[in-house]
């Protein structure tokens, strides 16, 4: 049973769906317009009409009372009252609920990296990659590709998930590798959470628990931290041990995505001794 709102976010909801009802003209959704109205936009059996839900219930919703809206009936009165994108993002932030467009379209392979994202991400002076709701990588720069031999400096697969549990490369890189793939997965249910129904997380998991016995003991274990950064270290083939402080952030308008920065760590100079 889903929790009630707090008083205040109940009215907050309704004054917002009474605003939005009210802007919009009957025309807006193809009605007729019949008759005087005593009152600017649409009624609330239109509204209701619109969205497949009874007028009564609809209007409870308006009114503030201790019911809880479902993500689809959001979604319904979303395209019904013509929100826009952060119009609807409020909505489902009054509500308390999780937006399902927001791991949809986090999860499509073919959406698009914002240009002027892509070019900040690679002005980055050190390692920078950003993650979707799946850990996918959907950009990064020169410094991440150099880092992250066997992952993103080829065409292998882009899901960092699979490239810590079942890349060899991936394993010799990472120190204390089981420990640190415990942690990153641990990380990784934290922001899973909100979005558990979606069936592009059921199925990496799925993937993930049929060839990996480490990930299959991990995820029973149910382990959950936050991704709060950190230092990382790195074997690089190349370059040797390498150190980094961890900083991620999500985006403000796209909070499926997380951009992940490594920091070079800068070793103190060393004290001259007094003469």
């Amino acid at each position: 049973m889903a929790a009630l709102l707090p008083p205040k976010k109940r009215r907050e909801l309704g004054d917002f769906l009474r605003a939005h009802r009210a802007r919009l003209s009957p025309a807006s959704l193809g009605l007729p317009a019949i008759g005087r109205r005593r009152t600017p936009g649409l009624r609330r059996e239109e509204v209701a009409q619109a969205c497949g839900m009874s007028p009564t219930w609809y209007t409870w919703l308006e009114q503030g009372r201790d019911i809880a809206a479902s993500p689809p009936a959001l979604s319904a009165l979303a395209r019904a009252l013509q929100l826009t994108p952060a119009e609807r993002a409020y909505l489902f932030e009054l509500a308390d609920r999780r937006d399902p467009n927001l791991s949809a379209r986090a999860g499509e392979e073919g959406m698009d990296v914002p240009a002027a994202l892509a070019r900040a991400i690679a002005a980055i002076d050190g390692p920078a990659y950003l993650l979707d709701s799946l850990w996918n990588a959907r950009a990064w720069n020169r410094a991440a590709s150099a880092l992250f031999v066997g992952w993103l400096d080829g065409t292998s697969d882009r899901n960092l998930l699979r490239y810590v549990f079942l890349s060899t490369v991936g394993r010799k890189i990472i120190p204390d590798w089981q420990v640190r793939a415990r942690r990153v997965l641990a990380e990784f249910r934290a922001d899973s959470s909100r979005h558990l129904e979606d069936t592009a997380l059921q199925a990496l998991v799925e993937d993930l628990r049929s060839r990996s016995a480490l990930f299959v003991q991990c995820w029973t274990e149910h382990a959950v931290v936050d991704r709060t950064g950190g230092e990382r270290t790195f074997d690089h083939p190349r370059q040797g041990r390498l150190s980094y402080q961890q900083i991620a952030f999500a985006l403000a308008n796209r909070p499926d995505f997380k951009l992940v920065m490594l920091v070079p760590e800068v070793l103190p100079k060393r004290q001259r001794r007094p003469s």
